[in-house]
């Protein structure tokens, strides 16, 4: 699906920084066949990760120490106001806004749980330009230890409802705004390891779960979740060659997180 533009409040990008971005982009190039596009010296040397031209993703140079990890965006309208309506919910600022040339504004914040993102105020780039096909972004997922305060928290910075299913023992909560599911949020209960702090995940789309397994573990990525059936689709949760976690599924019927 081609996207020119994203509603306020829309997961719009995700990116990450890596402590070795050429054998980064030589990872997943060997598992979604992304080309790369590298924006030069005044962004130093962020790449453009493309499906057939288009962009889907971001990798750039890690700047703190620790594990890399993939980053929620979600577009706003004015990343300024942003900034105040996270503080008065409890947020932490841990970047303040930045202009990124003309390309947009970004900020990057974390919950009052922990979990890290970022907001994007687009200026000649609205983000991914293409969403929901095999290699491109389709779901951002919060795992959070406490449903409540995450609910209150985005609900009052991005206006976003809370759906929540119950499956027997657990549960999962889509997020919805304005009508449209645009992402979804899960518990984070007795089976995840202590030392796991809440987060967001990302989900790309593949053609088939298990080929796409086997590819990240042939290029030096490792499986933390092994393919697992959902009404969504069948997903697997993965590392690649320097830990930062993301997640593919082959879904079963048309997303919903685009506007």
């Amino acid at each position: 699906m081609r996207v020119t533009r994203y509603e306020p409040g829309t997961p719009c990008w995700v990116d990450m920084g890596s402590p070795d971005p050429a054998a980064t982009a030589e990872f997943y190039r060997g598992l979604f066949g992304w080309d790369f596009v590298d924006t030069g010296p005044d962004t130093g040397g962020y790449q453009l990760c493309t499906v057939r031209g288009l962009p889907v993703a971001g990798i750039g140079s890690q700047q703190e120490p620790g594990p890399p990890w993939w980053t929620t965006y979600v577009s706003v309208a004015d990343v300024d106001g942003t900034t105040e309506a996270v503080l008065r919910a409890g947020g932490q600022v841990l970047a303040e806004p930045l202009d990124v040339m003309e390309i947009g504004t970004m900020a990057v914040f974390a919950d009052p749980l922990g979990a890290t993102f970022s907001a994007w105020q687009p200026g000649n780039m609205a983000g991914a330009e293409l969403v929901n096909e095999t290699g491109a972004l389709c779901w951002n997922e919060l795992a959070t230890r406490d449903l409540a305060r995450s609910e209150a928290f985005y609900h009052s910075v991005f206006g976003w409802a809370a759906k929540t299913h119950v499956y027997g023992p657990t549960s999962y909560t889509e997020w919805h705004l304005g009508g449209r599911t645009i992402g979804g949020m899960m518990p984070m209960d007795e089976r995840w390891p202590a030392d796991r702090s809440p987060h967001w995940l990302v989900y790309f789309a593949v053609e088939g779960t298990g080929a796409a397994v086997r590819r990240a573990t042939e290029h030096g990525g490792a499986v933390t979740v092994p393919d697992t059936d959902t009404p969504a689709g069948k997903f697997a949760v993965l590392t690649d060659r320097h830990g930062a976690t993301f997640a593919v599924i082959t879904l079963a019927g048309a997303a919903t997180n685009i506007a």
